[in-house]
């Protein structure tokens, strides 16, 4: 199964680097944005099947861009974070992203895996 991808991150490295590990595992990543208004811009442009949002944007709230992206395309959202799923745990829950990735978790089968669960799954 292809799947289109959206990276959203305010680090330069990270994106570099998530984007090189999910393309040698067969994500296309069509786009990345490390603001809120480049991630809008880009998802309703580019329509990915999923943008991997990171938490905290320079100072922008990924919960907020969650809300604002769910608004404005069908992609799914999966909120990613160097923090742990418990520091988080309500946030994310209340939030409409399918549900949450730690950074050192990131790979296709996590992105494949979390979209196999119902919405409001427990998440890794």
């Amino acid at each position: 199964m292809s799947m289109r991808c959206l990276l959203v991150d305010d680090s330069a490295r990270f994106l570099e680097a998530a984007r090189t590990l999910l393309e040698r595992e067969g994500v296309t990543v069509v786009g990345v944005a490390s603001t809120g208004a480049q991630a809008l811009a880009q998802a309703a442009e580019l329509a990915p099947d999923v943008v991997l949002l990171d938490l905290d944007l320079a100072g922008e709230s990924g919960f907020d861009l969650a809300s604002h992206l769910a608004r404005a395309v069908s992609s799914v959202i999966i909120l990613i974070s160097t923090h742990t799923l418990d520091d988080f745990q309500e946030l994310v829950a209340a939030s409409p992203a399918r549900g949450f990735l730690h950074k050192s978790s990131l790979s296709a089968r996590a992105i494949r895996d979390l979209l196999r669960q119902e919405p409001g799954s427990p998440t890794a």
